[in-house]
């Protein structure tokens, strides 16, 4: 079987995901670059996988990495903790923990409320039909991101194209190495900025960590800048229309607004927008859902696939708002966890209770036949969403 498989608009996964469940829940696979892997599919066997970080690596130099990418990584650049392995990773997340405590999202919640208004206002000041996406969805995140770093806002349209080429499926390798040889160079400009006239923001605090060197801070702040808007934004804009598509489950919400943070969790169980699954290579052998693997193996972790399991999630394709969903694997689990979840959840509980507390009447201006679903990506969103109210 090839790898991504295939998916058809909506918020389902392919059907061939319950019947790997069932069937084959460690099922060989074939991937982009010729190589061969195995796809994990139930909940507690990717938990599992996730959370043993000594025989399954996240360092794409190890043999049997799986390559996703049109770019084949041969190694971990410096700085990118998201591939590597303790002891290294250790020291890059040391870095960056102080920076996303609850106490730290507790004192940047009025600036996400701050910036989720105005956004909010110059959508609703704007021409009818309004593309929730690009009004809405994306800059909220991205202003958020800007702030934290210290980025510039006006730079915003430059690192989101590259950002977005960053994870495109279908460009070449040599579009994806020239997107990311640009926003190197942004950060680049940028840190060397900061280190000369420091700021209060959190690449002025990286360049002060003794031992970092620019090349590690880049490295961390391209996953930082990418990861921060990307999947908040396609998150925002399929749960409205995930809530529109049943507009009993926006209506609830509507009466309800205190059912938010609730609805949050349960929304990022059924959508899972990182739906082509988390890499690892296996460093030593294991055994998985009945399967022996062996060191030099590849290993791909289906979030999406976990988090439909019914053996963890009674129904699982139905969305229940009211359900208990916070063991969800959306943000992974393990050392590599993401690491900003709680402003991505902070950021869809903030946008969420706002659009249904001060535009109450939104619905779709299109029939939801006609919204177009972006599957060309790790993190799958939409393209654009035409709204009313």
């Amino acid at each position: 079987m090839d790898y991504p498989i295939a998916r058809r608009p909506g918020f389902d996964p392919p059907a061939e995901f319950a019947v790997m469940r069932d069937e084959s829940p460690v099922c060989p696979v074939s991937l982009r670059h010729g190589q061969e892997a195995h796809l994990v599919t139930r909940y507690a066997d990717v938990r599992a996988v996730l959370r043993d970080h000594g025989r399954f690596s996240s360092d794409p130099s190890r043999a049997g990495f799986p390559q996703l990418r049109p770019v084949v990584d041969r190694r971990a650049a410096p700085g990118s903790f998201l591939v590597t392995d303790p002891p290294e990773h250790t020291r890059y997340r040391r870095l960056l923990t102080g920076e996303f405590t609850v106490r730290r999202m507790n004192a940047l919640r009025p600036e996400v409320e701050r910036i989720t208004r105005e956004r909010l206002a110059t959508l609703r000041s704007g021409p009818r039909p309004a593309d929730l996406v690009t009004g809405f969805a994306l800059p909220v995140p991205s202003d958020v991101i800007c702030l934290l770093l210290g980025v510039p806002v006006s730079d915003q349209e430059f690192f989101s194209t590259r950002s977005r080429a960053h994870l495109d499926r279908t460009l070449s390798a040599e579009q994806v190495q020239t997107a990311l040889d640009e926003l190197h160079g942004y950060l680049e400009d940028l840190i060397r900025a900061r280190r000369e006239s420091p700021r209060d923001d959190l690449v002025s605090r990286l360049v002060r960590e003794p031992g970092l060197t620019d090349e590690e801070a880049v490295g961390m702040t391209v996953l930082l800048l990418v990861g921060g808007h990307e999947t908040t934004a396609n998150s925002i804009a399929l749960s409205v229309l995930a809530l529109q598509r049943d507009r009993a489950q926006w209506q609830a919400l509507v009466a309800r607004p205190g059912l938010v943070d609730n609805a949050v969790e349960e929304l990022l169980r059924y959508l899972s927008p990182v739906h082509q699954g988390v890499v690892r290579a296996v460093a030593g052998e294991a055994t998985v859902g009945g399967t022996v693997l062996g060191a030099g193996e590849g290993v791909i972790a289906s979030l999406f696939a976990a988090n439909r399991d019914p053996a963890a999630f009674p129904e699982p394709d139905r969305l229940d708002l009211r359900r208990n969903a916070r063991s969800h694997l959306a943000f992974g689990t393990g050392v590599h966890q993401c690491v900003g979840h709680l402003l991505a959840r902070w950021e869809m509980r903030v946008a969420l209770r706002a659009l249904v507390t001060d535009l109450p009447t939104l619905r779709l201006a299109v029939p939801f036949e006609e919204v177009e679903f972006k599957f060309d990506a790790p993190i799958y969103g939409l393209r654009s969403l035409p709204v009313t109210w």
